[in-house]
């Protein structure tokens, strides 16, 4: 049997870019899925796609906005009462930014750090008492490269991605006595839309495709990698071409990492 077959793999942001290669990737695997986002047209398409996987039934579409989840828990007996049961929860929606930080109203902080940080936390507590009594799942974290090192115009985004590492690398180590485990993916340039989607200091999408996001890693090509690393319950893996080796070079030489970063445009 397939690794991921009959699993119930529930993706947030799940509408579009690597949310919805995701969830090809895991219908391929034969998993059972639940997709939610905001946008349930969009997420109509998506089960269409991968309905040539597996059938419809085992697609449950559960629309959601995640800057608003105070009934998360309610949200989650949906599910189970979908399928029964929640094996892999993939934290995937977000928001970038692109704005600098004195320019930016805290209203459009909160509601960065609200759709990034407090939502898949949200949906994480709210999913955690059914793995509990399952003795059992996998709680994914798409997080970034900005999750380990900040850079210009993204202060709130590189924030909330900080603390995405804080929280759930806690939760790993407090969850294990209960099988529960977390993998950490941090993901440089894709061929997404994140950059055209980007909040601005006026809470406007930035609409501007950036050249390192469209000459990125293909949105299936690392959903593959993120399927591996699950299998293999790898704690963290950081996905990319060569801007993955900043990681590297920041912990081990982070002077020259901090001269080098100074010295680029705020782009």
């Amino acid at each position: 049997m397939n690794f991921f077959e009959n699993k119930v793999v529930w993706i947030t942001g799940a509408s579009s870019g690597l949310g919805e290669a995701l969830a090809r990737e895991f219908a391929s695997a034969k998993a059972k899925l639940v997709l939610s986002a905001r946008r349930e047209n969009e997420l109509g398409r998506v089960r269409k796609e991968c309905s040539i996987f597996v059938p419809e039934k085992n697609i449950f579409i559960l629309p959601l906005d995640m800057s608003r989840l105070e009934n998360a828990s309610a949200e989650m007996q949906k599910v189970i009462q979908q399928f029964g049961a929640i094996d892999i929860l993939v934290n995937n929606a977000g928001v970038s930014q692109r704005s600098f930080a004195s320019e930016t109203p805290l209203e459009i902080d909160r509601k960065i750090m609200e759709i990034n940080f407090f939502g898949g936390v949200a949906l994480t507590k709210a999913v955690l008492p059914q793995m509990q009594k399952q003795k059992s799942g996998h709680i994914v974290v798409i997080s970034s490269l900005m999750g380990k090192f900040g850079y210009y115009r993204r202060s709130a985004y590189c924030a909330s991605k900080h603390a995405l590492h804080g929280f759930f690398e806690v939760l790993r180590l407090e969850e294990k006595k209960n099988n529960i485990r977390v993998t950490m993916i941090c993901p440089g340039f894709v061929k997404t839309d994140i950059s055209v989607n980007a909040v601005t200091e006026s809470g406007q999408p930035f609409n501007s495709e950036e050249e390192k996001h469209r000459s990125g890693m293909l949105p299936a090509k690392c959903a593959k990698k993120i399927l591996t690393a699950v299998k293999n319950n790898r704690l963290e893996v950081v996905l990319g071409g060569m801007e993955t080796f900043s990681v590297m070079i920041k912990r081990m030489f982070p002077s020259f990492f901090y001269r080098r970063i100074m010295n680029m445009p705020a782009g």
